[in-house]
């Protein structure tokens, strides 16, 4: 670990967070070197409405980490005023819509007491993302109420919404009424190749390439800051609008506070997850370019987003150029942890006519 984490003071005697002092990532270059998960977890300023001097702060400094330690993409980085830095850039050259619910869900996050959880948030994508600028986020404090909290957050690049949310944080409250659906039997994330193992073994096996749509970018299955093992492989003609897949963060988090896991969860809910819609017709149709309209997910359980949980897509309905899909990320002990729903657009190129 850096000396100054290792030898940092506790803020507070049960406080996971470490104060780093003055906050120094505005002077960072766009490409800096990847770092180590503890640094991109959090780089907030104190308040943000402003008058507070930002302070850098990471996460669990005690605990050892476990490798792979270096993580790239997640963007955990608010300072000054509320403006989130980018590091990983899908292909579309658009802002991945996952890094915005998950820096929105932090913003919202530090304006709200440590004895509360987000429990539920609701999002619209208003407009692309400009990944050349940082985003800047503006939190209201809806309301504080004694057991609910709301907090709306506002996205803004160029002087204009690009993202709007709504994040609701409740005490904790015992309650005899429960009930969940159970986890559906498959095997264990040990037993299942990586993504980047199913890439090499497509590589080598021509006829698993032909039978198999897996997508043969080594470098780019390494830079997505998400580990992903595929539970059924997707063969060409038969897939249904659902799939499963363990997923967890590249990188070591810790124990600590229940929020930052949320939000990291915020950020790996939407990976992978509008292409379900597209799974029974991408044998017959190519995609033009399909993006996020609105996202919301539910938390149930506490859970640990750097641990393995098992990630349950499925599209009930598309249509109109748009998909809906549903979500389920399970813990590896069958707990539901949380629940996610998305709807998206859906364009397709348009198929040459043969003049023969």
């Amino acid at each position: 670990l850096p000396r100054d984490l290792a030898s940092s003071p506790s803020v507070s005697g049960e406080s996971p967070w470490r104060l780093l002092g003055p906050a120094g990532a505005g002077a960072r270059a766009a490409r800096a070197p990847p770092l180590p998960f503890v640094s991109l977890v959090s780089l907030v300023s104190r308040s943000f409405e402003g008058g507070s001097r930002p302070a850098r702060w990471r996460w669990g400094a005690r605990e050892p980490p476990r490798p792979p330690l270096r993580l790239r993409g997640f963007p955990w980085r608010l300072p000054d005023s509320g403006r989130g830095r980018h590091y990983w850039v899908p292909t579309s050259k658009r802002l991945f819509g996952g890094q915005i619910v998950g820096q929105a869900l932090v913003a919202a996050a530090k304006s709200v007491s440590e004895d509360v959880h987000v429990h539920s948030l609701h999002c619209y994508f208003v407009r692309a993302g400009d990944p050349k600028v940082p985003v800047l986020y503006q939190v209201e404090r809806t309301r504080t109420g004694a057991s609910f909290s709301v907090r709306s957050v506002k996205a803004v690049q160029h002087g204009k919404a690009i993202f709007i949310c709504q994040a609701s944080f409740q005490q904790a409250q015992p309650s005899p009424v429960q009930h969940q659906f159970s986890m559906p039997p498959i095997p264990p994330p040990e037993e299942l190749l990586t993504h980047e193992e199913l890439i090499d073994k497509c590589i080598r096996d021509p006829e698993l390439r032909k039978k198999y749509q897996i997508g043969l970018n080594r470098i780019a299955a390494q830079e997505v800051p998400v580990e992903i093992k595929l539970v059924d492989l997707p063969i060409l003609g038969q897939q249904k609008a659902k799939q499963m897949f363990w997923v967890r963060a590249r990188g070591y988090i810790g124990e600590g506070d229940m929020k930052m896991h949320c939000c990291v969860a915020a950020y790996i809910s939407d990976y992978a997850f509008l292409g379900t819609a597209m799974l029974p017709h991408q044998h017959r149709h190519q995609v033009r370019f399909m993006v996020s309209l609105d996202h919301s997910m539910w938390f149930h359980a506490p859970f640990r987003a750097d641990h393995w949980m098992l990630y349950e897509c499925e599209s009930p309905w598309a249509g109109g150029s748009r998909g809906l899909v549903h979500g389920r990320l399970w813990r590896r002990d069958g707990v539901l942890a949380v629940t996610c729903a998305q709807e998206g657009v859906i364009r397709l190129k348009q198929e040459l006519e043969s003049k023969l």
